[in-house]
């Protein structure tokens, strides 16, 4: 079968959880970059890709790489690509850009060059453009410029890979599926024991776990970009989808979902019932610091308020020295991850973290604390 290469994106501090998803697919030789991955693959690989990667963002399938010192060589460079070999004029086109350096630094300019190229090359040779649909577009092109090197891109994904299809509402500022899942890959779980979310919000990380749990592909009630593509077979596809449903496991333990806040826990309800992990979760309105369960080497994580839009330092700072006396009262021999964007307030959970990881939620920088919680055991 052909080979390529294939480019995976991910969040900043995901590198390495993504390698280890690409290794159990059987990627073996990956080449870490900053936010991404590289490696060389072939189509049913990348199929594989865009199914089963909870951490990935895009899966990519680069066409073209050159030097661009200015708008004119970045047009006729694209022209040199012969895109009537990836789609036709009757189909629908939207790009994707991003820059970096001093030489092109408005990216919604270069998508815009991008665009013309292209439309301009079928016009001239079929005498009509194709349209540009940002919405559904039938082919997705991703432009990445880093001062004056280009890569030109397939993104095989189209939208990216967070968009699971389960989310059909959420709270104010949800965390992504992507770091959801990774926070729980990160975790080391092992699925061989309860799993717990004390604060859960919209029910993403918890979801996340359960998919885990389920070994359901994150992206199973989801479609793809490359399902569009000229190329596409629809046989190696549908065997790969089929594959996946087969491998799904049972799992033995619960994944309790709570929140103090009602409209969460109806809303982290919803969401599980679309993701269908809703049978093995307990979603229920609970104080976690009322919290009665009784826990024995099961993994909490957590993502506390960090403060950036209501609260003051000092409500802060009770709330996390809160969350470490409870932790330290009632949930012995765990484990508990606290991801947070308040460096300050972490400090007072009163517990020694035996790990520490900078990981970025959306634009906030965080850290994400480890706590190994053993009575007798200094923390």
């Amino acid at each position: 079968m052909k080979t390529f290469e294939i480019v995976v994106k991910t969040l900043f501090g995901l590198e390495e959880v993504l390698i280890a998803e690409l290794k159990a697919l059987g990627i073996t030789e990956v080449e870490k970059l900053s936010r991404a991955v590289r490696f060389v693959g072939t189509q049913e690989l990348l199929y594989k890709c865009n199914l089963h990667l909870r951490t990935a963002l895009k899966v990519l399938k680069p066409i073209a790489s050159f030097i661009a010192n200015n708008e004119n060589v970045l047009y006729k460079e694209v022209q040199k690509i012969n895109w009537s070999d990836y789609f036709s004029f009757k189909q629908t086109f939207a790009i994707e850009a991003t820059t970096k350096g001093e030489i092109f630094t408005h990216s919604k300019y270069v998508a815009l060059k991008t665009k013309d190229a292209i439309a301009d090359q079928f016009r001239a040779q079929k005498g009509i453009r194709p349209s540009v649909d940002t919405e559904n577009p039938d082919l997705c092109i991703d432009v990445f410029i880093n001062r004056n090197e280009c890569i030109i891109s397939l993104n095989s994904s189209g939208v990216h890979l967070g968009k699971r299809g389960y989310r059909a509402t959420q709270i104010l500022a949800p965390m992504s599926e992507n770091l959801a899942a990774g926070l729980v890959l990160l975790s080391k779980w092992d699925t061989q024991s309860d799993f717990y979310d004390p604060l859960c919000g919209s029910g993403t990380i918890a979801i996340e776990a359960a998919l885990i749990a389920k070994n359901m592909a994150p992206g199973i009630n989801r479609t793809f970009n490359f399902e569009k593509w000229v190329d596409f077979d629809k046989v190696t596809w549908n065997n790969i989808k089929k594959q996946a449903v087969e491998n799904q496991r049972k799992f033995e333990h619960t994944i309790y979902c709570h929140d103090i806040d009602a409209n969460a826990v109806e809303i982290s309800e919803k969401n599980a019932v679309l993701a269908q992990t809703d049978d093995i979760m307990d979603i229920e309105k609970q104080d976690f610091f009322d919290s009665q369960l009784q826990l024995s080497n099961a993994t909490i994580i957590m993502n506390p308020p960090y403060g950036e839009r209501l609260n003051k330092e000092e409500d802060m700072v009770a709330l996390y020295k809160k969350i470490g006396d409870k932790l330290k009262q009632s949930f012995n021999n765990n484990n508990a991850w606290i991801l947070s964007g308040n460096m300050e307030a972490i400090k007072f959970v009163g517990l020694k973290p035996s790990q520490k990881i900078n990981l970025f939620n959306g634009p906030i920088e965080c850290k994400y604390h480890k706590f190994e919680l053993y009575k007798g055991k200094k923390n």
